[in-house]
C-alpha cells in the first residue's frame, strides 16, 4: 500500500525567496490585443497575388543552378520558403542530383560553393565537404588569395556551421573565417549592408539562429542591398506582417489564460515570463498552421518554469517529494498532500493536461495526451544528474524533451504514435537539443544560481570533477555543445524516416536556446530578449507607398 507524505506546516518554514526581474510588460496592452479580419484579409489578398509571382520566378531560376540556389536561399532567409515546400524540395533533389557534374563542369568561386553546401546541408542533403579542397594551398592551408573576396568568405563562414563529426576542413574553415571577417569589419571599402550581414553572422550564424528573429533581421538588411529584387522584398514584408497579426492575437489570448490563472499573484517568488515563453513558441514554429502547437507549447513551458522555480528556490524537500509523487498520480485527490501554495500550481497542471486530452481526443490522437503527460512527469521528477549524467541521458531534468513532446500535439500530419515513441527513446538529435539547451543556460546562469543556492550546475560539476579553472570549463562546455550540433546535422541528413517538421522542429528548440542563452540568461533577465519581442510582436514592418 502506498503512503504519500504530509508536508509540514507552512508557517514553519523559512524560505529563501529569489529576487527575481520582474515582468517587463503591462499585460492590460497585451490582453487588449484584437484582431482585424480586414486588415488580415488585405494582407492576404496581397500576399496570395506576390505569391504567384515568386513561384514564377523560382520557376524560372532553374535554368541556372546558382540563381536558382540564391533564390532558395533568399526565400528561407526572408521567412517565406514555407509557401513553397513542394517546389523548392524538387529543385534541391534535382539540384543535389546534378551538383557534382555541374561543379566539374564550372569553375565556381568560393561565394557560390558555399552556398550550395550549406543550402543543401540545412535541407538535409549531404553535399560532400571535399569540394572546398579547391581553395587549399600546397601545404594543406586554405589560400591566401581568397581571404580578399569578403563575400566568399561569409558564406565560407556560414557554411562551416553545417558540419558533421570528423570534417576537419569545415573546423578549419571556421578557424581561418572568422578572424578575417572581425577585420573586415575595419575596412571602409565594404558596402553598408554586406558589413551587417557579417555583424550579425559573427553574433550568432544563420544556421543557429531562430528562423523568425533571422527574417526580421534580414528584411532590414535585404533593403539595404544594392539591388534587392522589390517583388522579394515587398513579399517578405506584407507576409512578416500578415503573420505578425496572428501572434499578436495568439499572444494576447495566452496573456488572459495567464491573468485569469493568477499565478503570478499566487507565486511571486516564481518567474514570470508568459511573453517571453510564447517568443519561444513562436521561434520553434511560427508558421499559421503551428497555432496549436505555439498555443501548448507556451501554457507548459510557463507551467515547467513555476515548478522549476518551486523545486529549486522556493520548496523544502519534503515539498518536492510531495508534489511529484502527486505529479506521479495525476489526479485531483492527492491535492490534500500539498502545500496550500502548490494546489493552484498542481491544479492547473491538471486542468491543462484535461484541456490538451479534449483537442487531441477529438482529432482521434488520444495517445499524444498520454505522451505529453509522460514528458511533463519526466521533467517534474526533481531529479538533478551528475556532469557525467549530462551526456548519455541528455539532462533529464531540463524541460527540452516535454517541450518537443507539447509541439508534437500541434503536428498532427506528422506525428504519430511512432514518432512519439522515437522522441521518448530518446534520439541522438532530441538528446544533442536537451544538452545545448542545460549547457548554455548553465554557463550563464550558474553564479547567480549559486547566490541562490541552487543544486550545482554542469559548470561546478565540471571543474569539481576535472580540477580545472571556470574559464577551462566553460571552454570544454561549449566544445561539448560544438558536437552536439554536429550531432543535430548528422541527424538531420537524407535519407530520413522521421518527417522533416520534427526534425526542423528539434533543431529550432537548439536554436533558441543558442538566442537566449548565448551571451546572457535571456530568461531570468528578459531585458537581453526585449528588443526581439518588440520586433517580433509589436512593430510591423513598413511598406512601400
Amino acid at each position: 500500500m502506498q503512503t504519500h507524505l504530509q508536508p509540514k506546516l507552512e508557517q514553519n518554514v523559512c524560505r529563501c525567496v529569489p529576487n527575481f526581474p520582474p515582468t517587463l510588460w503591462g499585460y492590460d496592452s497585451f490582453a487588449s490585443f484584437s484582431f482585424s479580419d480586414s486588415e488580415y484579409e488585405s494582407y492576404t489578398k496581397k500576399v496570395e497575388l506576390l505569391k504567384e509571382k515568386v513561384r514564377d520566378m523560382l520557376m524560372a531560376s532553374t535554368n541556372n543552378l546558382i540563381q536558382n540556389i540564391e533564390l532558395i536561399n533568399t526565400l528561407r532567409r526572408l521567412g517565406v520558403s514555407y509557401h513553397f515546400e513542394m517546389e523548392i524540395e524538387e529543385q534541391l533533389n534535382h539540384i543535389f542530383y546534378v551538383v557534382s557534374k555541374f561543379l566539374n563542369d564550372n569553375d565556381c568561386d568560393l561565394y557560390g560553393i558555399a552556398l550550395l553546401f550549406r543550402v543543401l546541408r540545412q535541407h538535409g542533403y549531404k553535399m560532400s565537404c571535399d569540394v572546398f579542397n579547391k581553395f587549399k594551398d600546397k601545404d594543406g592551408n586554405f589560400q591566401k588569395a581568397i581571404s580578399n573576396d569578403v563575400k566568399g568568405i561569409l558564406s565560407l563562414y556560414e557554411a562551416s556551421f553545417v558540419s558533421v563529426h570528423g570534417e576537419d576542413i569545415l573546423d578549419e574553415a571556421l578557424a581561418f573565417t572568422k578572424p578575417i571577417l572581425e577585420s573586415s569589419l575595419d575596412m571602409q571599402s565594404i558596402p553598408h549592408h554586406l558589413a551587417q550581414r557579417i555583424r550579425n553572422a559573427l553574433i550568432l550564424s544563420f544556421h543557429k539562429g531562430v528562423p523568425r528573429v533571422e527574417a526580421r533581421q534580414y528584411i532590414s538588411v535585404y533593403e539595404e542591398d544594392e539591388s534587392p529584387n522589390q517583388t522579394l522584398l515587398e513579399f517578405g514584408k506584407l507576409d512578416f506582417n500578415r503573420v505578425q497579426l496572428l501572434h499578436r492575437q495568439e499572444l494576447g489570448e495566452l496573456v488572459r489564460w495567464w491573468k485569469d490563472s493568477n499565478l503570478a499573484e499566487k507565486l511571486p517568488y516564481a518567474r514570470d515570463r508568459i511573453v517571453e515563453l510564447y517568443f519561444w513558441a513562436c521561434s520553434i514554429q511560427s508558421e499559421p498552421h503551428f497555432a496549436l502547437s505555439r498555443f501548448t507549447v507556451t501554457k507548459y513551458l510557463i507551467m515547467a518554469s513555476l515548478s522549476d522555480d518551486t523545486y529549486d528556490t522556493y520548496a523544502t524537500m519534503e515539498e518536492i517529494i510531495a508534489f511529484s509523487d502527486a505529479f506521479e498520480r495525476c489526479n485531483i485527490s492527492a491535492i490534500d498532500q500539498l502545500p496550500d501554495y502548490m494546489k493552484d500550481l498542481y491544479k492547473t497542471f491538471l486542468d491543462l493536461f484535461e484541456e490538451t486530452s479534449n483537442i487531441v481526443c477529438k482529432e482521434g490522437r488520444s495517445y499524444c495526451a498520454y505522451y505529453t503527460k509522460e514528458a511533463a512527469k519526466w521533467s517534474n521528477d526533481g531529479y538533478v544528474p551528475t556532469f557525467g549524467e549530462y551526456l548519455p541521458n541528455g539532462a533529464t531534468s531540463s524541460s527540452y524533451g516535454l517541450v518537443a513532446a507539447v509541439c508534437f500535439v500541434g503536428m498532427e500530419k506528422f506525428a504519430g504514435i511512432k514518432e512519439y515513441e522515437w522522441l521518448k527513446a530518446n534520439p541522438k538529435i532530441a538528446n544533442a537539443v536537451k544538452i545545448i539547451g542545460r549547457l548554455l543556460n548553465d554557463i550563464v546562469s550558474h553564479e547567480d544560481e549559486q547566490k541562490r543556492e541552487d543544486c550545482a550546475s554542469s559548470v561546478e560539476c565540471y571543474k569539481k570533477e576535472y580540477g580545472v579553472t571556470e574559464e577551462m570549463a566553460v571552454e570544454e562546455i561549449l566544445e561539448i555543445c560544438g558536437n552536439a550540433w554536429k550531432d543535430i546535422n548528422e541527424e538531420c541528413m537524407r535519407p530520413n524516416s522521421t518527417p522533416r517538421p520534427i526534425l526542423e522542429c528539434l533543431v529550432n528548440i537548439a536554436r533558441i536556446s543558442e538566442v537566449v542563452y548565448r551571451f546572457d540568461d535571456g530568461y531570468t533577465n528578459p531585458s537581453s530578449v526585449k528588443d526581439k519581442v518588440i520586433s517580433l510582436f509589436l512593430e510591423p514592418l513598413a511598406l512601400s507607398k
